[in-house]
């Protein structure tokens, strides 16, 4: 986790001496190194964060939830503060974010969980090492595949039809800054609403399960990218908009804890970092130019009704091949 910390300490003066000029001086060169950066310090470094996290939490028994709502609290609030310090200076977001990525690598080096814990699955760490052998065998288990055509099937899906959603929703606005504007009003509520959503979401999964809680978030995501296709006006598009603050804590609750369950505690990093979050991406950016063809064609409104389409059948699917993790609980 120090490397994702020291990256982030890194991003205000890489923003402001490093890629801004270089996007003016050598564009592609600049979207190059950019790239690289932004995939290790952001995108595998949330990843690597939630997963930190969720084995922290497994080792000292609190839930993963309580302590992610506070990522979607700061997540919020700095969206409220970052628009008007970004009019007074762009620069002021840059290394405000720098000292606060030195507060969390603090953080991080400070905690040390005891890998003394009650869960029988978490053993010390000679015992638990995990080798190549181990990954290379999910692709041999009905499980790992079972799991796949939920994320290919489901949240790939979800996250093409969310990368142009901004663009549709500012369309039913009178104009498209009153569009944009509202959006990023609707966007910081509805991450505090996530907030609240992610602390309520452990209790709901628990509850009726994580195989049940992927399959309630799969319903969630079609109601919304359908509901988005039947969407004629700012007030109906937005109440699809607000469906994403219930829809990613259970989702993001129910992964965790459908992967704790049904497979070896050992493999949930690299099921959670590879399994979802590395294939979402893959197969989403080759998903992306499909979706784009189709809004070129025939729309957004009926290429949303098409995508949410296909989230609902491979929903019934996943609820018919996912474990049903509820029976493993009672039989261990």
């Amino acid at each position: 986790m120090q490397w994702v910390g020291v990256l982030l300490i890194a991003s205000g003066p890489f923003f402001i001496y490093v890629y801004a000029p270089l996007l003016a001086s050598n564009f592609y060169l600049g979207v190059i190194l950019g790239g690289i950066f932004f995939s290790l310090s952001f995108s595998a470094g949330v990843g690597a964060t939630e997963t930190f996290i969720e084995r922290v939490s497994r080792i000292s028994g609190f839930e993963f939830g309580k302590a992610r709502m506070w990522g979607s609290i700061g997540w919020a609030t700095a969206t409220f503060f970052a628009g008007a310090l970004f009019n007074i200076d762009p620069n002021i977001n840059f290394w405000l974010a720098s000292c606060c990525a030195i507060i969390f690598l603090v953080s991080v080096t400070l905690v040390k969980p005891t890998e003394k814990a009650e869960d029988e699955n978490l053993i010390d760490d000679k015992a638990s090492a995990l080798n190549i052998q181990d990954a290379f065998g999910l692709l041999k288990m009905k499980r790992f595949w079972a799991f796949a055509t939920y994320v290919m099937g489901v949240t790939c899906v979800y996250s093409v039809y969310d990368q142009q959603f901004p663009v549709y929703f500012a369309s039913l606005f009178p104009t498209q800054a009153e569009g944009n504007a509202m959006f990023g009003y609707l966007n910081s509520f509805q991450v505090f609403l996530e907030a609240g959503g992610m602390f309520i979401a452990p209790f709901i999964v628990n509850r009726i399960g994580a195989k049940n809680g992927l399959v309630l978030a799969g319903v969630i995501m079609a109601v919304r990218m359908i509901g988005s296709g039947y969407a004629w006006d700012p007030i109906s598009i937005s109440a699809m908009k607000l469906l994403h603050a219930a829809e990613l804590p259970i989702m993001l609750i129910a992964i965790f804890k459908y992967i704790s369950a049904t497979f070896d505690a050992r493999l949930s990093s690299t099921l959670y970092l590879v399994g979802f979050l590395f294939s979402t991406q893959v197969f989403a950016s080759i998903l992306s130019v499909v979706a784009g063809m189709m809004y070129d064609a025939i729309g957004f409104t009926l290429s949303y009704k098409i995508l949410g389409s296909v989230v609902v059948f491979f929903t019934i699917v996943s609820w018919v091949i996912l474990t049903d993790d509820k029976k493993i609980t009672k039989s261990n």
